[in-house]
This record gives C-alpha cells, structure tokens and sequence, in this order.
C-alpha cells in the first residue's frame, strides 16, 4: 500500500437504485501503466470518478498521492482525461491550452510541451472543430498534462481510433510512465493489455483480477486475455 499512487479501500456507489461498485479494494502502483478493463457498463468509469473525486460514493475511501481523492491538494498533480474531448471546438488547439495553462496556473512554456508531447505542434492553429477524432483526443490529453501531472486517468482515451493512432497515444503513454507518470487506463478493448505493465478486470461492479499479464494467463491457462477474461467470470459465477 505504502508504494501505491491509489489506494481504495471498500468502495461503494449505487445509481438509480443500484449497486454500481461492490466493496472494492484495488491498489495502483506508482509510476506505470495499469490497464483497468471489462465490458461497457461494468464500473470503469464510476471508479475513475471516484478516483478524480468527483463521484459521490456511499461508503469506502479513496487516498492519491497520499490525500483523499479530489483534494485541493491534488488539483495539479493529477489529469484526467474524459471519454468525451474537453475541449472547445471554436477555437485553436493553441488557444485552448493556453486558456487551461492559466486556469491550472501552469508555466506558458508547458503549452509548446505539451502540444509537442501529443504530436500536434504542426497543427497547434488549427480550430478544434476542423480535426478528426484521434486529433481532438489528444488535445485533451495535452490539456490534462499542462500540469505535468503525477497521475494520469484516462476513460477510454482509444475508443474510436484507428489502429495507426491506437498505436501512437500509447506510445506516448509509455513515454509518460517511463519518465515517472503513474497512468490508469480504462478500455473495452481487450487486445490493449498487451501494452500494460499491470491489469484490472472488472465486471459487475467488481474486481476479477489484478495482475501483469503473464500471471493471468499463468492463473488461468488461458491463451489470451479475452479467454482469461471469460475464465474469471465463469469461476466467479461458480463461487
């Protein structure tokens, strides 16, 4: 626990009358990439909430970096990054960040970083509304390292890309890790484990598995991760 960037311990969140997270407990170590994954609807996202402190919980605790989820303390330590680019369309990729670098208080040089950091510094006049997806993905992923953030949660930040631009966002994520980032990556994607230092399994509001890759498939014999994956969730409609 003492090396975790996140720590949650017996969370729990009901929506409309419904249970959506389970007593969970899960600890993400520092400076990699654990991949959080499992089907739509599953939890993913509530527990990102929770984790940026914006979700209501209804018992249980959740401690980054050492302080409770969504403390002012972590306002520029931790980024995250929507399902949905947070970002306006009526206006440059430049323009945007520098409206968020003197939101979040950062320095102006982070604005040239960071546009470089998502491979956009040839497009950084561009309106937003004029790019295509992968494009706009990363320029809310500049946005929440404007800060250069401790911690990095990104909802689904692949979800409709090609696999040339599925490609280039990791290979900047790893390049975040590998300069001392703690990232948190949720996906439905299965094939994306692979580019994991740790994953989480969800389904139901529940943790299957927290592992690296080679211990799941050594735990389940399974081939790949979907077959994994299906393995865990038979054993625990077993149990």
């Amino acid at each position: 626990m003492n090396e975790a960037a996140i720590v949650v311990e017996g969370l729990r969140v009901f929506r409309g009358g419904n249970e959506v997270l389970r007593d969970l407990t899960l600890a993400i170590p520092r400076g990699r990439i654990t991949g959080l994954l499992g089907p739509s609807g599953c939890g993913k996202t509530t527990l990102m909430r929770a984790i940026v402190g914006v979700q209501v919980v209804s018992d249980g605790r959740v401690t980054v970096l050492g302080h409770p989820a969504g403390g002012k303390e972590l306002r520029s330590r931790v980024g995250y990054v929507t399902q949905a680019p947070s970002v306006y369309d009526d206006i440059s990729i430049e323009a945007n960040l520098r409206y968020f670098q003197r939101l979040y208080g950062a320095p102006p040089a982070r604005v040239a970083d960071a546009i470089a950091t998502v491979g956009l510094g040839e497009h950084s006049d561009r309106l937003v509304r004029n790019l295509s997806g992968g494009q706009r993905a990363r320029v809310s992923l500049a946005t929440a390292l404007l800060a250069n953030p401790e911690v990095l949660v990104l909802d689904e930040p692949t979800v409709g890309l090609d696999p040339v631009l599925r490609a280039e966002l990791w290979g900047t994520f790893r390049q975040l890790a590998d300069a001392g980032a703690t990232l948190l990556v949720s996906s439905h994607v299965m094939d994306e484990a692979e580019r994991c230092d740790e994953l989480v399994l969800m389904r139901d509001g529940v943790v299957l598995s927290h592992s690296t890759l080679p211990e799941l498939l050594a735990t389940t014999g399974a081939a790949d991760v979907e077959k994994a994956f299906l393995q865990l969730v038979r054993r625990n409609e077993d149990a």
